[in-house]
C-alpha cells in the first residue's frame, strides 16, 4: 500500500510540473508577441498612418478593459412613476409612497456623452449667457407690459383656454397636455395653433409650428380643413428627430411649438427608443432649455397609461411649466380641461367644451349642463334632487337619484357616490330622521354618469332617498347645498354664495341650505330665490315633503 501511495504522488507531481511548464511558455511567447508589436508601433509613431495601419495599430487594454477614453460606466437607477422617487436597486414597492409594482428601470448613460447630448443638441445656435448676475425685482418688472408677460389668445374658444392658463400664454412656457386616446388633445392643439397664428388686435400674425410624429402632413391638413382652419402662418411639419425639429424652428422663428407627442420624438445620442424613460426626459429636458433660451412657448401632448397617468417618470411633470388635463366620458360629448400644476396661474380653473364635427365648442352655460329635463307635478319623478357642487372655480347643478324599493334581492347598490358616503347618510336617516326603510333595498345614481365626491351633495342624496321612500316628488326649481353629519345635523360647506349665485342664475325658486349661512345669503339680495334654512334632517322633511 505504501509503495501504491508512493507511486501516486510522483505521478500526480510530474503532472503539475508539466502543467506549469506549458503555461510558462505560452506566456513567454505572448510576452515576446507584445514586446514585437509594441517596437513596431513605437517605430512608426512618426509615420502618416492609413486605414490599414490604424486597424493593426490597435491598443489591446482598450478591448480587454473596455476602458474607452471619455466615457464611463452606464449608471441604473429605478424610479418610481407614482411619485418619482428613485433608488440604486429595484425593490418591490417604493419606498416613499409605498405603492407596489410602480418601480420602473432608469438607464442613463455616462456623464459626458449625456452632459454633450443634453447640452448641444439642436441649440447650438441659441445665444449663450455669458455673465448671468442677479437681478432686482423692480428691475425685471420695470417696463414691461402684461402684452409681453402673457400671448393673449382672443374669441371665445381663447378666453377659456386662456383662463386655465392663468390669464393667457406665456412666453417660453412649457405646456404638458394628457389625456385619454381620443379624448381631443390633437383637436385642442391645432386649434390653439391657428388661434395664436391669425394674431390679435396687439399682435400680427405670426408663424406657429405644429409637428407630429405620429401623423402625417396630409393627415393634419385634413383634420384641419374639416375645422375649417384656414390660416396662412400655420406651418405642418411630420418629424421624430428632435434635432431636425429644432433647426427648423430656428430657421422658421415660430411663435409657438407644438409637438405631438413627446412619447414619439428621440435625440440620437442618447440611448434607448423613442417613448422610453431616458429619452422622454432627454426630449423633454431639451425643449425646456429651448423655450426658456427662445421664450417661445412650447406645448407638448403626453399619452397617458390605464392608470390615467401620463406616460414616462414622474419626473416630466416637474420639469414642465404646466400640466393640463383633458377629462370626459366615453360616450359624451363634453370635455373638460383641468390644470394640474401652473406655475403660471390657480390650479382651480376648469375650461368646459364640447366636441362637435368642426372642433371642440365652448359651452356658454356650464353649470347646467348635467341636468335632465324635469317635469313638474308627475308621480314618476320621485326620488330626484339637485346638488350644487364645485369644481376649481366652476360651480356644476347635477341630479342625484334614488329609488327605495321593497322586496328586492339586492339590499343596495350605488352608482357615482362613494359607498361608505351614501351608507353613512342611509344610517343616519334611519336613527336620526326616524325613516323606517331597513326592509328596502336603496338605489343610488348620478346623472350623465358624473362622480359625487363632495361631501356637499349629502343633502341631496338625503332628499331624493326621502322622496323615494315617501313616494313625494320634490318641487320643481329646489336645490340643496349641505353636509350632513352623524347626528342628523346639516353643516356649511364652502364657496355657499359662488354656489348659491349660479342656483339663482339657473332660473331655481328655492335652495336649502344650513341654518347658519342662512342670514348671510339672504343678504346677498338674491330677489329671484328664496333661502330656506335647516338645521337638522327633520327640519328638511318638515320645509320641502310637507302637504
Amino acid at each position: 500500500m505504501r509503495s501504491l501511495r508512493c507511486l501516486y504522488t510522483r505521478a500526480h507531481s510530474l503532472l503539475l510540473l508539466r502543467s506549469s511548464t506549458i503555461s510558462l511558455s505560452r506566456f513567454r511567447r505572448l510576452s515576446s508577441d507584445s514586446l514585437s508589436v509594441n517596437s513596431i508601433s513605437d517605430s512608426d509613431t512618426d509615420k502618416p498612418k492609413d486605414k490599414s495601419d490604424a486597424i493593426s495599430s490597435w491598443n489591446p487594454r482598450e478591448v480587454v478593459m473596455n476602458n474607452k477614453k471619455g466615457k464611463s460606466k452606464s449608471k441604473t437607477s429605478w424610479v418610481c412613476e407614482g411619485c418619482g422617487h428613485s433608488e440604486g436597486q429595484w425593490w418591490g414597492s417604493c419606498r416613499a409612497c409605498n405603492k407596489v409594482g410602480t418601480m420602473r428601470r432608469f438607464s442613463q448613460g455616462s456623464s459626458t456623452d449625456s452632459a454633450t447630448a443634453s447640452a448641444g443638441t439642436g441649440l447650438s445656435w441659441l445665444p449663450e449667457q455669458a455673465a448671468v448676475q442677479p437681478l432686482k425685482l423692480s428691475s425685471v418688472i420695470h417696463g414691461i407690459t402684461q402684452h409681453q408677460w402673457r400671448i393673449s389668445l382672443p374669441g371665445l374658444f381663447g378666453n377659456e383656454v386662456g383662463r386655465v392658463l392663468g390669464g393667457g400664454l406665456a412666453p417660453g412656457s412649457l405646456i404638458l397636455i394628457g389625456g385619454d386616446p381620443g379624448i381631443g388633445k390633437s383637436t385642442l392643439l391645432l386649434q390653439i395653433a391657428s388661434i395664436i397664428a391669425e394674431g390679435s388686435d396687439l399682435a400680427q400674425p405670426a408663424p406657429v409650428l405644429y409637428v407630429s410624429g405620429e401623423e402625417s402632413v396630409e393627415q393634419i391638413g385634413s383634420r384641419a380643413d374639416r375645422m375649417k382652419i384656414e390660416t396662412d402662418e400655420l406651418y405642418l411639419f411630420s418629424s421624430s428627430d428632435l434635432q431636425d425639429i429644432l433647426t427648423k424652428a430656428h430657421r422658421l422663428s415660430p411663435r409657438a411649438l407644438i409637438i405631438d407627442s413627446i412619447q414619439t420624438v428621440y435625440l440620437k445620442e442618447v440611448t434607448g427608443s423613442a417613448g422610453g424613460l431616458t429619452q422622454v426626459k432627454e426630449c423633454t429636458s431639451t425643449l425646456l432649455r429651448f423655450a426658456k433660451k427662445s421664450n417661445v412657448p412650447v406645448f407638448l401632448v403626453g399619452h397617458v397609461t390605464k392608470a390615467g397617468d401620463i406616460a414616462g417618470p414622474r419626473v416630466l411633470e416637474h420639469i414642465v411649466d404646466v400640466v393640463l388635463y383633458m377629462e370626459g366620458e366615453e360616450h359624451s360629448t363634453y370635455r373638460l380641461l383641468r390644470p394640474v400644476k401652473n406655475r403660471f396661474g390657480s390650479t382651480d380653473e376648469l375650461g368646459v367644451f364640447e366636441m362637435s364635427q368642426s372642433g371642440l365648442e365652448v359651452v356658454s352655460n356650464p353649470s347646467g349642463i348635467f341636468l335632465s329635463q324635469q317635469n313638474s307635478d308627475s308621480d314618476v319623478l320621485a326620488g330626484l334632487a339637485v346638488a350644487v357642487v364645485m369644481d376649481g372655480s366652476r360651480s356644476f347643478l347635477i341630479e342625484v337619484q334614488a329609488l327605495c324599493a321593497s322586496g328586492s334581492t339586492v339590499s343596495r347598490h350605488v352608482n357615482g357616490v362613494q359607498a361608505s358616503r351614501a351608507d353613512m347618510i342611509i344610517a343616519v336617516l334611519m336613527k336620526q330622521a326616524g325613516l323606517r326603510i331597513q326592509e328596502n333595498a336603496i338605489f343610488l345614481n348620478v346623472a350623465n354618469g358624473m362622480a359625487l365626491s363632495e361631501t356637499a351633495g349629502d343633502l341631496a342624496i338625503a332628499a331624493a332617498i326621502c322622496s323615494s321612500f315617501l313616494e313625494f316628488p320634490i318641487p320643481h326649481g329646489v336645490a340643496f347645498i349641505g353636509e350632513i353629519g352623524l347626528g342628523g345635523e346639516v353643516r356649511t360647506v364652502p364657496r355657499m354664495e359662488k354656489r348659491v349665485s349660479t342656483v339663482a342664475k339657473l332660473g331655481f325658486t328655492k335652495c336649502v341650505v344650513p341654518k347658519s349661512v342662512e342670514k348671510s345669503l339672504k343678504a346677498l339680495d338674491l330677489k329671484e330665490i328664496e333661502i330656506i334654512g335647516c338645521r337638522n334632517l327633520k327640519e328638511l322633511i318638515n320645509a320641502v315633503f310637507r302637504g
